[in-house]
């Protein structure tokens, strides 16, 4: 039933005629789409929306911080960067732009499989923002208005789906009303959002900025389960002001690997690329933390921050007596202020310059603008479908750290995912839905509505049980057919070209397939490759690729007429086969745990000391829960499924190496 404050304001005769509008006010405007804030989350979903056929609108406080890094100069990372591909194979926006506006590529995790690697780039803050604003504003059925929202319009539920209410509408801080067929709300940190510095405490969303009251309380009188989280920023330090001698220097990779697959080189020259610097925090930074902690009202709130991006404060207190990296990162090509990644920080304004002047190289740092943390409302999460459509309002969909999230990727990929839904909602077609077993967009929205959060959540490649097959070289094959065909958000000129690869891609793996020469024929022709002595039959070229040292340009010197063709694709072939035999192995095993749900574990495990792969927040929550079964383990929140195949692997060893023990018993008694 629709909450009584909404029945007293409009009235049962609105909510029994779609036509009579809240207030009468017969003359608003309509869309079939709504995506209010012009944040990550929102510029993605309302280029999707429109992408896919909706006519749809865009409401934000300013354009001109449309699109705006609030916090870091810089997109990917482990995990994320799997977001960011999967992203661009949907045809978002955040991939291509960070490739023109990136000033420092690197790929992390390069000492590991390619399956895990990071892509991740600095970006020129400037630049990325203002070709944001130049591809929204281009967007041919997306309209963008500057405003603010302050409450919903909603009106009895179609009675064949489940809620309580449908959205209408919109209702502004001006007192205008705006009416839709579907609403996303993308509201980052301005949900009620507070800024504080020291003691002091400001209704802010972001530094200048007001926070959304008014829709704060609509979402409550509607009945969402709220919480509290919090984040920071770290102070803007002046370029000129830093002594980078006395610092580790890094550079970007001589070949930046791009984000996007329509791109086979970044914009910028790789001698041009800016370069990062090290340091480290010492003694000076935790003795000013722990004289200054009655100061610092943020450190002491009770609302969860972010675990792996935490304030140095969060850091000193929790590992007393380490060093911590601080990374100085360029804000761009013609910027003269760093970002010190790993220093953000609540203390009060004027002690900010005092602890940064204790770090090797920032003796003499000068601050232009301080750090601060910020509070803001979140929706328990697991209120949404996997359409991210709230089970409460239909229509009413949530995009971003509204939804408990952290990071400017994470936020782009629920975008992306919301704008495609809401927009097909307001088309009455099917919505579009992803698994977790087919990429890193499912697994984030499946432990978002499953597993909810109790701190902001962000991604990591631990968190897929699938990770061999969920690679950064494959979201094309794995999602953009679907995008286009099921989501309808991927153009026919993308989809041409991605046909195209996927073609010869297919064409190679064949060619590499029926190439097959005898072991010993292999052993003649590359004489380095580690074939054993001892295999014998024919090999294809396909299997020998999956050797350490023989690459596609190996091949093709031997057999130039058959696969020096396929030399653009070299390194994705060489990824698939290196995978291919992993990939079959981890299904096998996912369809295990299916099986062993009802598995019993050793009662009294010291989960935070097993020798094997879990994160902190799996153990924490496993050695505090002690479930009897890997099914209930399986639900706890922070325990994904690959840590269950861990954990399945450990019980079963055990259990073997326990029989294998009692069988020796009784042969020696008997």
């Amino acid at each position: 039933m629709l909450p009584q404050r909404f029945c007293q304001r409009w009235g049962r005769n609105f909510l029994s005629a779609p036509s009579r509008w809240a207030g009468s006010d017969l003359g608003a405007r309509s869309y079939d789409v709504i995506v209010v804030g012009g944040g990550h989350a929102g510029t993605e979903a309302a280029a999707a929306a429109a992408r896919v056929g909706a006519e749809t609108l865009l409401i934000t406080q300013r354009i001109s911080t449309m699109g705006a890094l609030s916090c870091n100069p810089s997109f990917g990372g482990v995990g994320k960067g799997h977001l960011l591909r999967e992203l661009d194979a949907l045809d978002g926006l955040a991939a291509r732009l960070s490739d023109r506006a990136g000033v420092h590529f690197k790929v992390l995790n390069r000492s590991k499989g390619p399956a895990v690697w990071g892509l991740r780039a600095q970006v020129d803050r400037d630049q990325y923002r203002q070709y944001m604003q130049s591809e929204i504003l281009s967007t041919p059925g997306l309209t963008v208005q500057e405003g603010s929202v302050e409450d919903l319009i909603v009106q009895e539920p179609d009675p064949a789906k489940p809620g309580i209410a449908r959205v209408r509408g919109v209702r502004l801080g001006d007192g205008g009303t705006v009416h839709c067929k579907a609403l996303i709300l993308t509201t980052g940190t301005f949900l009620s959002g507070s800024l504080g510095w020291g003691t002091v405490s400001t209704p802010g969303g972001r530094l200048g900025e007001p926070p959304s009251l008014g829709l704060s309380r609509s979402l409550s009188d509607l009945g969402f389960r709220k919480g509290r989280l919090k984040t920071g920023t770290p102070p803007r330090i002046r370029r000129e002001s830093v002594e980078f001698s006395r610092m580790e220097r890094h550079e970007g990779d001589p070949k930046p690997v791009p984000f996007s697959f329509l791109n086979q080189r970044v914009s910028i020259k790789p001698e041009d690329q800016l370069p990062c610097f090290l340091t480290h925090t010492g003694p000076g930074v935790e003795r000013i933390i722990r004289e200054t902690l009655h100061l610092n009202q943020h450190v002491l709130e009770t609302s969860k921050g972010p675990r792996y991006c935490p304030s140095i404060e969060s850091k000193v207190l929790r590992f007393p007596g380490r060093a911590h990296q601080v990374w100085l990162e360029p804000e761009g090509l013609n910027s003269d202020l760093i970002y010190p990644q790993g220093l953000s920080m609540t203390l009060p304004a004027e002690l900010q310059r005092d602890l940064i002047r204790e770090i090797p190289g920032l003796e003499r740092a000068e601050i232009h603008a301080p750090g601060y943390g910020v509070q803001y409302d979140f929706l328990d999460p697991r209120q949404l479908h996997p359409s991210l459509e709230t089970h409460r309002v239909q229509g009413l969909f949530l995009a971003g750290q509204i939804n408990g999230t952290t990071g400017y990727e994470e936020a782009a990929a629920q975008g992306i995912v919301a704008g495609i839904n809401a927009s097909l909602s307001s088309l009455s077609l099917p919505r579009f839905t992803l698994s977790r077993t087919e990429c890193y967009l499912g697994v984030l929205i499946d432990d978002l509505t499953s597993l909810g959060v109790t701190e902001p959540y962000r991604m990591f490649t631990s968190r897929a049980e699938f990770r061999t097959t969920l690679r950064p070289d494959n979201a094309d094959l794995r999602l953009t057919e679907k995008g286009f065909s099921e989501a309808r958000c991927v153009s026919p000129q993308r989809f041409s070209q991605f046909q195209s690869v996927s073609i010869r891609l297919h064409e190679a793996l064949s060619v590499l397939r029926s190439v097959r020469l005898s072991a010993h024929r292999w052993r003649c022709e590359l004489p380095h490759a580690p074939i054993s002595k001892e295999r014998s039959g024919l090999i294809s070229a396909f299997e020998l690729l999956q050797y350490q040292g023989v690459t596609m340009e190996t091949l093709s010197s031997i057999f130039p007429q058959s696969l020096a063709t396929f030399l653009d694709l070299a390194d994705r072939l060489k990824i698939e086969a290196l995978y291919l035999p992993h990939s079959v192995l981890q299904k096998e095993e996912m369809a295990l745990v299916r099986r062993e749900e009802s598995l019993r574990l050793p009662p009294g495990l010291h989960y935070p000391s097993l020798p094997i792969s879990l994160s902190n927040e799996a153990r924490e929550a496993l050695q505090e829960s002690q479930p009897q079964t890997l099914g209930a383990a399986g639900r706890l929140p922070g325990v994904t499924p690959a840590a269950i195949v861990n954990l399945l692997r450990y019980v079963r060893d055990h259990a073997e190496q326990g029989n294998e023990m009692e069988r020796e018993r009784t042969d020696f008694a008997s």
